[in-house]
This record gives structure tokens, sequence and C-alpha cells, in this order.
């Protein structure tokens, strides 16, 4: 007997509520163990709860160690946990012919995620020993991109430097990321600089000439800036990742799968001028792919996305038989919503909440009946059994109003 087993105790209960609307839910979040707006997993859950969002879904890269604090605090707070993960992946294929899957930048860069994984975790030791690579590869990354850093400040005259170890203690978990490093450069110049003047300057210095452009006080922004001008390509400190560090996208679906997750193809979806990657640009061929590589459950982060196309989208993915869900990653500096909206703080309409609730009840079913029996929503083979979805959705309406308050 697991965590949902021993939460649940008994199948759950009718609901003897009085109708309701769908609850909001948020199922992609990321936490301090990756990179997150937020200082810790109980500061989300506590602004969820705040926000009257019932249902959210952890959604970490490359790991799973926010899974203990953030079925504690859900639970505690009243809310529902979905445990999920995010990979980054490659398409060889699509990269050899220059096409962009859900990455605007990088052709054959996937971002995949797998929902409603097993908790607790069961991956395999194989599987386990290919994300620790991977994590080992990206903090070395991180960590020459950061040596490139001292390197400018020691040719600049600047007789102090930044510390791995410190960056990792102070900003980070186990995975220091590159937004990690942007946001130590941000912290060591006001430690150093108390004068905003004397920040602008050292930005000046750091970024070879080009003034900093965003407003000094606002910390969301100058992170972002360190990393466009400093860390990305064509920046004094960038260092490419390592090839090894990309899985390919089936190998991620298999580990998924092992985990005990449903795989999800993150869609990026319509961008500021209405434009799609081209992968996604014809959506029938998209879909058709997506299932024959296993994929029957997708999800959009909605605040970079036009609400009407998006829910064209949307609404075909469903007519397909897609399970739908959204979230807002908070993956970036900066205080946002965890209620979803889309483009412009529009507010997602019924049949979007609706949409979005159901697949959240989907996946919530899952985590529950893979615990129970060993098999989900999906069957031997990863195919959604698409016939039992009223069934799936019942149940974890059920399972989701049983544990909520």
């Amino acid at each position: 007997m697991n965590f949902w087993q021993k939460l649940i105790k008994e199948e759950p209960p009718k609901i003897t509520k009085k109708k309701q609307g769908p609850l909001k839910v948020n199922a992609h979040l990321h936490t301090p163990h990756s990179f997150s707006a937020f200082c810790c997993v109980e500061e989300a859950v506590l602004q969820a709860k705040e926000e009257g969002v019932k249902v959210i879904g952890v959604n970490d890269f490359f790991t799973f160690d926010a899974y203990d604090a953030w079925s504690y605090q859900t639970i505690k707070n009243g809310l529902f946990p979905l445990f999920n993960v995010e990979f980054i992946g490659l398409d060889e294929e699509k990269k050899r012919k220059g096409q962009r899957v859900n990455d605007p930048a990088n052709p054959g860069r996937t971002y995949l995620s797998g929902k409603g994984l097993a908790y607790p975790v069961v991956l395999p030791k194989e599987d386990r020993e290919k994300i620790s690579h991977i994590l080992a590869k990206n903090n070395e990354q991180v960590k020459m991109m950061m040596e490139k850093v001292n390197g400018i400040l020691k040719k600049k005259g600047y007789a102090f430097s930044l510390s791995f170890e410190e960056i990792k203690q102070g900003f980070a978990k186990d995975q220091v990321r590159e937004r990690h490093l942007a946001r130590a450069i941000r912290d060591l110049a006001v430690k150093k600089f108390p004068k905003q003047d004397d920040q602008k300057e050292f930005y000046k210095k750091l970024f070879g000439g080009k003034e900093l452009s965003s407003d000094i006080t606002n910390e969301a922004a100058v992170e972002n800036e360190i990393r466009s001008k400093l860390l990305k390509a064509g920046g004094a400190a960038f260092v490419e990742e390592d090839p090894s560090t990309f899985l390919d996208t089936e190998t991620i679906h298999d580990v998924i799968i092992r985990a005990g997750g449903i795989p999800t193809y993150p869609f990026l979806a319509d961008d500021a001028k209405g434009n799609y990657t081209d992968f996604e640009g014809d959506l029938p061929v998209a879909m058709a792919e997506l299932k024959k590589r296993g994929f029957y459950s997708v999800e959009f982060i909605p605040t970079r996305n036009d609400h009407d196309k998006m829910k064209s989208y949307v609404l075909k993915l469903v007519k397909e038989g897609f399970v739908v869900t959204f979230g807002t990653e908070h993956n970036a500096p900066g205080k946002q919503p965890i209620e979803v909206f889309a483009g412009n703080n529009t507010p997602l309409d019924e049949d979007l909440l609706k949409i979005n609730y159901e697949g959240a009840c989907i996946v919530a079913a899952h985590q529950y009946l893979f615990d129970r029996d060993g098999e989900g929503v999906l069957d031997a083979k990863g195919v959604f059994k698409s016939e039992k979805r009223k069934e799936f959705v019942d149940l974890g309406d059920r399972l989701i109003k049983s544990v909520v308050k």
C-alpha cells in the first residue's frame, strides 16, 4: 500500500455536494529543485490556496526531489497533488531538417512532460543513472559558464569572483541551472555595488560595453537580461550544452512509462506574432505523429498564447481524444498568478476550465489506479484507454473532491 491507498483508504465516496463548476487547476509548476519563482514548495502551495486553485502539479526538470514536500504541503492545505516531471530531449531527424518542435529557437529540441508519475517513485536504477548523468553534465556546463564570468571579472580588474558551491547552497538545490547563475550575478552586483549607477557600470563591463536596458529595480528583468546578453549563444560566458545531456524522444517516452506516468507533449502554440513552429503549424499531422509515438496527453502554458487561437487547437485535440491540461511553469523569476490565464491576463472561458479540470481528473485517476492495480489510464502498450475516458473523469473527480477542502 503506497501513498494513494493510504490517503484514500477506501473507494472514493460518492459526491453528495451540490453540483459546482470545474475546480481550478494548475498542472505545471516548477520548484527550487529545478528553478522557480518560488522560494520553496510551501510558498507555491500557499499561493495556490489563496487563489482558490485546488489541484496543482509539480513539474520540475529531471528531478522528483520535490515530491515529498509537495505531497505533505498539498494535503496539509487541502489541495490535490499531481506528480509530474519534465525532460528536454532531441529529435535528431528534425534537427537535421532544421524543423522546430516546441523550442522556438533550436530545431529538433523537444520538451516533454510526464504526468501522474508513481509516488513514491518507482523509476528503475538504470533510468535514475541516466538522469543523474544529465544533471551532472548540466551542472558542469553551468560551472564552466561561471568560470568564464570569473575570467571576465578578473580581466576587468575586479577582485571578487563567484563560487559554484555558494551558488548551489544559496540559490539552488542539487541542480544548478543557467537561471541560478544569472540570479547569483545579480545578487553579486547588489552586494558589491550599493549604488545603482555603479551596478549599471558593472553590467556594462560584463556585457562588453552594452548598456543594461532593464529597470535596475526589476530583479526578474535584470536576471533575464543577464541570461540573454551574457549566458546565451553569442554572450561572452556562453557554453554549449553537452550532446549527451539530450535523450532522444523515444527514450524519454519510455522512461516516463517506467516511472508510472503519462507521456505528455507540451504545445508551444502561437507566439506573440501568431506564428507556430514547423511541427505544430500543421495540427492534423502533429496529432497523428504524437499518437504514433505514444503521446495521448498534451499540455499548454496559456499565458504565452492568444486565448482564442489556443482554444481552437485545444478543441481539436480533445475531439481527437487527447487528454489536455494547462499550467503556468513559474520557472522564471518574477511574481505571477498560479491561477491559469491566457495571454494579456485573459481569463480562461468555461470550455477551457472544464477541459483543464477533466484532464486533471484523468491524471488523478491514473495516479490512484496505478498505485492500486499497477496499471492506470494507459494499457500495457502505453495506449490511452479512450473508451473509459468518462469513467476516468468521474473517478478523478471523486478522488479530488474527497481530498480538497
